[in-house]
Formats: C-alpha cells, sequence, structure tokens
C-alpha cells in the first residue's frame, strides 16, 4: 500500500479522500504534497480552513457566505434590492457575479427540494427569503436553480408561494451553449431553447 501503514500519513489520505471528486489517487498525490510543504506553508493551510470555518457565516439578508453580519453584495448600496435572484449554492452567486451582467441581490437556498434525498422545503432557506418580500421592495424574483429535476421541481415550488403575492417571478433561460451543435443537444436542453428565445 502507498501510504505503507504510517497512521498520520493514512488518516490524511483518508480525509482529502472524504472531498467531493477525490479518488484515491489524487487523495495520496494532495497527501504528499501537503507532507512536502514547509511546516509554515502547512501551518497556514491548516489555519485558514480552521479560520473559514470559525469565520464565515451566513449572510443575515440573503444567506450566502460572509465574514460580517451582512455579505459584500447587501452591504452595497447601489445594488438593485428591487430584484433577487434565487439560487441553489453560494458557487451558483458567484458564477452569476462573474458576469458583471447583473446588478440585482441574491438569496441562496443552500440546496433544492429532493424527496429521494429527504431535502424538503423546511431544509432550505426558504422562509427567509419570504420575510424579505413582507414589504413592496422586491418587484421581480428570478429562478436561477439548476436545470435539474430538484433544481426545477424548486423553482416550481417557489413560483407557486410567490405568484399569489403579487410578485413578478422568473426563469433564467436555458439553452444551446455557444460553440455547440444542434445536433449534440438533448431534446430538453432544445426545447428550453426554444422557449427563451430573443428577437434579433
Amino acid at each position: 500500500m502507498a501510504s505503507y501503514n504510517v497512521a498520520p500519513l493514512s488518516k490524511l489520505i483518508e480525509q482529502f479522500e472524504r472531498l467531493p471528486g477525490i479518488g484515491s489517487k489524487t487523495a495520496q498525490r494532495l497527501a504528499y504534497f501537503v507532507l512536502n510543504m514547509e511546516k509554515s506553508q502547512a501551518q497556514e493551510f491548516s489555519t485558514a480552513i480552521i479560520d473559514a470555518h470559525e469565520k464565515i457565516r451566513y449572510c443575515e439578508i440573503c444567506c450566502n457566505f460572509s465574514d460580517q453580519e451582512l455579505c459584500p453584495v447587501c452591504r452595497n448600496s447601489t445594488r438593485d434590492k428591487s430584484v433577487i435572484c434565487v439560487v441553489e449554492t453560494p458557487r451558483d452567486a458567484i458564477a452569476l457575479e462573474n458576469t458583471h451582467e447583473y446588478d440585482g441581490v441574491y438569496h441562496v437556498l443552500h440546496g433544492a427540494i429532493s424527496p429521494l434525498n429527504g431535502v424538503g422545503p423546511d431544509q432550505l432557506y426558504i422562509k427567509q427569503l419570504l420575510n424579505r418580500l413582507s414589504d413592496d421592495t422586491v418587484k421581480e424574483v428570478i429562478m436561477a436553480t439548476n436545470p435539474t429535476v430538484e433544481g426545477e421541481a424548486t423553482a416550481m415550488y417557489l413560483s407557486r408561494l410567490l405568484k399569489p403575492m403579487g410578485i413578478k417571478v422568473t426563469r433564467l433561460a436555458y439553452g444551446i451553449p455557444v460553440g455547440g451543435d444542434l445536433e449534440y443537444a438533448d431534446e430538453v436542453t432544445l426545447a428550453r431553447a426554444l422557449e427563451g428565445r430573443n428577437e434579433l
């Protein structure tokens, strides 16, 4: 065995294997990489993990990650507070933010409705979203959940909750990726592309 049953090394490899998308070979490479670090670098690495755990919390408004009461987007007075973009994870909010095309605010659900995995509406940050809609500030809620069965179910569930409140509910258009060929697109993607077509 590559770790030669050196207990601390085996434990380190095990911890890396627990990370998503990391197989045993990659876990071994990462463990050996960490072992070859200067002690000060290893200390910095472990401190960064502990700091992230202890200092990062959820924004009190949008439930995104933050190291303060409010995240940078919610603190920014120039953002359009009348539009909320609902996403499944903080990573999704970052992806949208990186487009530099959106100037509204976000709401992070921290998951999607998935009865098979035991995730119902109560396990998501839906109550916090509804609390944000209690005054007349918000005019539109954009559903930017993933184009999966769970993401679609979540978007539909939220849409049914919000429409009676008189709030405009929209869905991100999904379709053919730039540089993609029509013949390789699946039927659902093509149907979405047709639905979300724009005038030229």
